[in-house]
């Protein structure tokens, strides 16, 4: 939301940001991010039921295997996130 404001009333303005190649590579990849946290937390939510009898939810081994997958391209995002705002920061890839 703070994000959001940033660009639309304060700061360099839209104009600025959508011009910027690093700020649209950020926002994409927030976006893919998205996308894929939805699996694993569905899954998380689903193990409730069982957490909350005391006892250990069932896992697949195969389940698992693409919850850690989904969850370390997460973390790799999470690390291009703050690339693309250091180069935001330096003014890489600005068409301005």
């Amino acid at each position: 939301m703070v994000g959001l404001l940033r660009v639309f009333f304060f700061e360099k303005g839209a104009a600025y940001y959508w011009s910027s190649g690093p700020f649209l590579a950020k926002l994409a990849t927030f976006v893919i991010l998205a996308i894929l946290s939805i699996y694993p937390t569905r899954e998380f939510l689903s193990w409730r039921a069982a957490l909350r009898a005391g006892q250990a939810p069932a896992l697949d081994p195969s389940r698992v295997a693409r919850i850690r997958s989904r969850l370390h391209w997460e973390i790799i995002g999470i690390v291009a996130i703050l690339l693309f705002a250091a180069l935001m920061a330096r003014g890489i890839g600005t068409l301005w």
